[in-house]
This record gives C-alpha cells, sequence and structure tokens, in this order.
C-alpha cells in the first residue's frame, strides 16, 4: 500500500537559485509521514498524552536526484519497507508528475516517556503489516 501526498512549492521553499532549498525536502516528506498516519486513524497527540509514545527520525538516507521549482505542484508517496518490533522503515519518493525528483529511506522509532525505545503502538504494526511490510525477523 502506497500513501500518495500533494504539496506545492512556495516561495519560500526555494533558495536564491530559485530551486528547491534541499532541507525543504525533508519537511515535505514529513508532511506526508504525518498525514498517512492521521489517514490510519492514529491520533499522535492522544498518543502521546495517553502513553507518552511519540515517533523520532532515527536514520535517513536521501538522494537528490533533480530540483524542483517555484510552483511546482509535488506527490509524495510513502511506503512501508519493513517493519521491526520499535521501529518501522519507510521508502518516500518526491515526485513531480512521473519525474522522481528526491529518494528516502527513512527508519523511525517509537519513544517511550523516558526517551527510551519502545514497541511501535499495536494498531500502527498491524495496519503497516497490512500494509505490504516485510516484518523483519
Amino acid at each position: 500500500m502506497t500513501h500518495s501526498f500533494t504539496t506545492r512549492v512556495y516561495y519560500e521553499d526555494t533558495d536564491l537559485a530559485g530551486i528547491v532549498y534541499y532541507a525543504n525536502y525533508l519537511k515535505f516528506i514529513e508532511r506526508a509521514r504525518t498525514e498517512w498516519v492521521r489517514e490510519l486513524g492514529i491520533d499522535q497527540a492522544r498518543m502521546k498524552a495517553e502513553a507518552g509514545t511519540v515517533f523520532a527520525v532515527r536514520r535517513i538516507e536521501a538522494d537528490y536526484l533533480r530540483p524542483a521549482l517555484f510552483d511546482d505542484l509535488l506527490t509524495v508517496l510513502t511506503r512501508v519497507e519493513s517493519l521491526r518490533p520499535a521501529r518501522l522503515g519507510l521508502v518516500q519518493d518526491v515526485l513531480r508528475g512521473e519525474t522522481r525528483l528526491f529518494a528516502a529511506r527513512v527508519e523511525l522509532v517509537a519513544l517511550g516517556p523516558t526517551g527510551r525505545p519502545q514497541r511501535l503502538p499495536q494498531a500502527l504494526a498491524e495496519l503497516a503489516a497490512s500494509g505490504a511490510a516485510r516484518p523483519d525477523p
């Protein structure tokens, strides 16, 4: 299962050269992950308030392939690549039409109230697993 999120490039997203500033791709994929989790029916604010659980990016690998420009309409695709008890591996691509501009592998970890890793919330693990994740040993 692939989640799709659409966003537009605003002037504030660009640098002096008129292309998307490299760090803003991380914002685009963060927004897409937030919307994906929301569409799965998971309320992150409630999860934090009730269980003290939050998500953090543990690792990210990013490839900048082509520049996005002011006013481009972008699509961010997110899919689950791997699933472990406390970690979720995602692949995220940013496209302009059919052209892939940015590719990332993101590893998320669930953290408890003390900041230590803990198991993913069961609802998320089940939903992610049903979304074509390949469980890791």
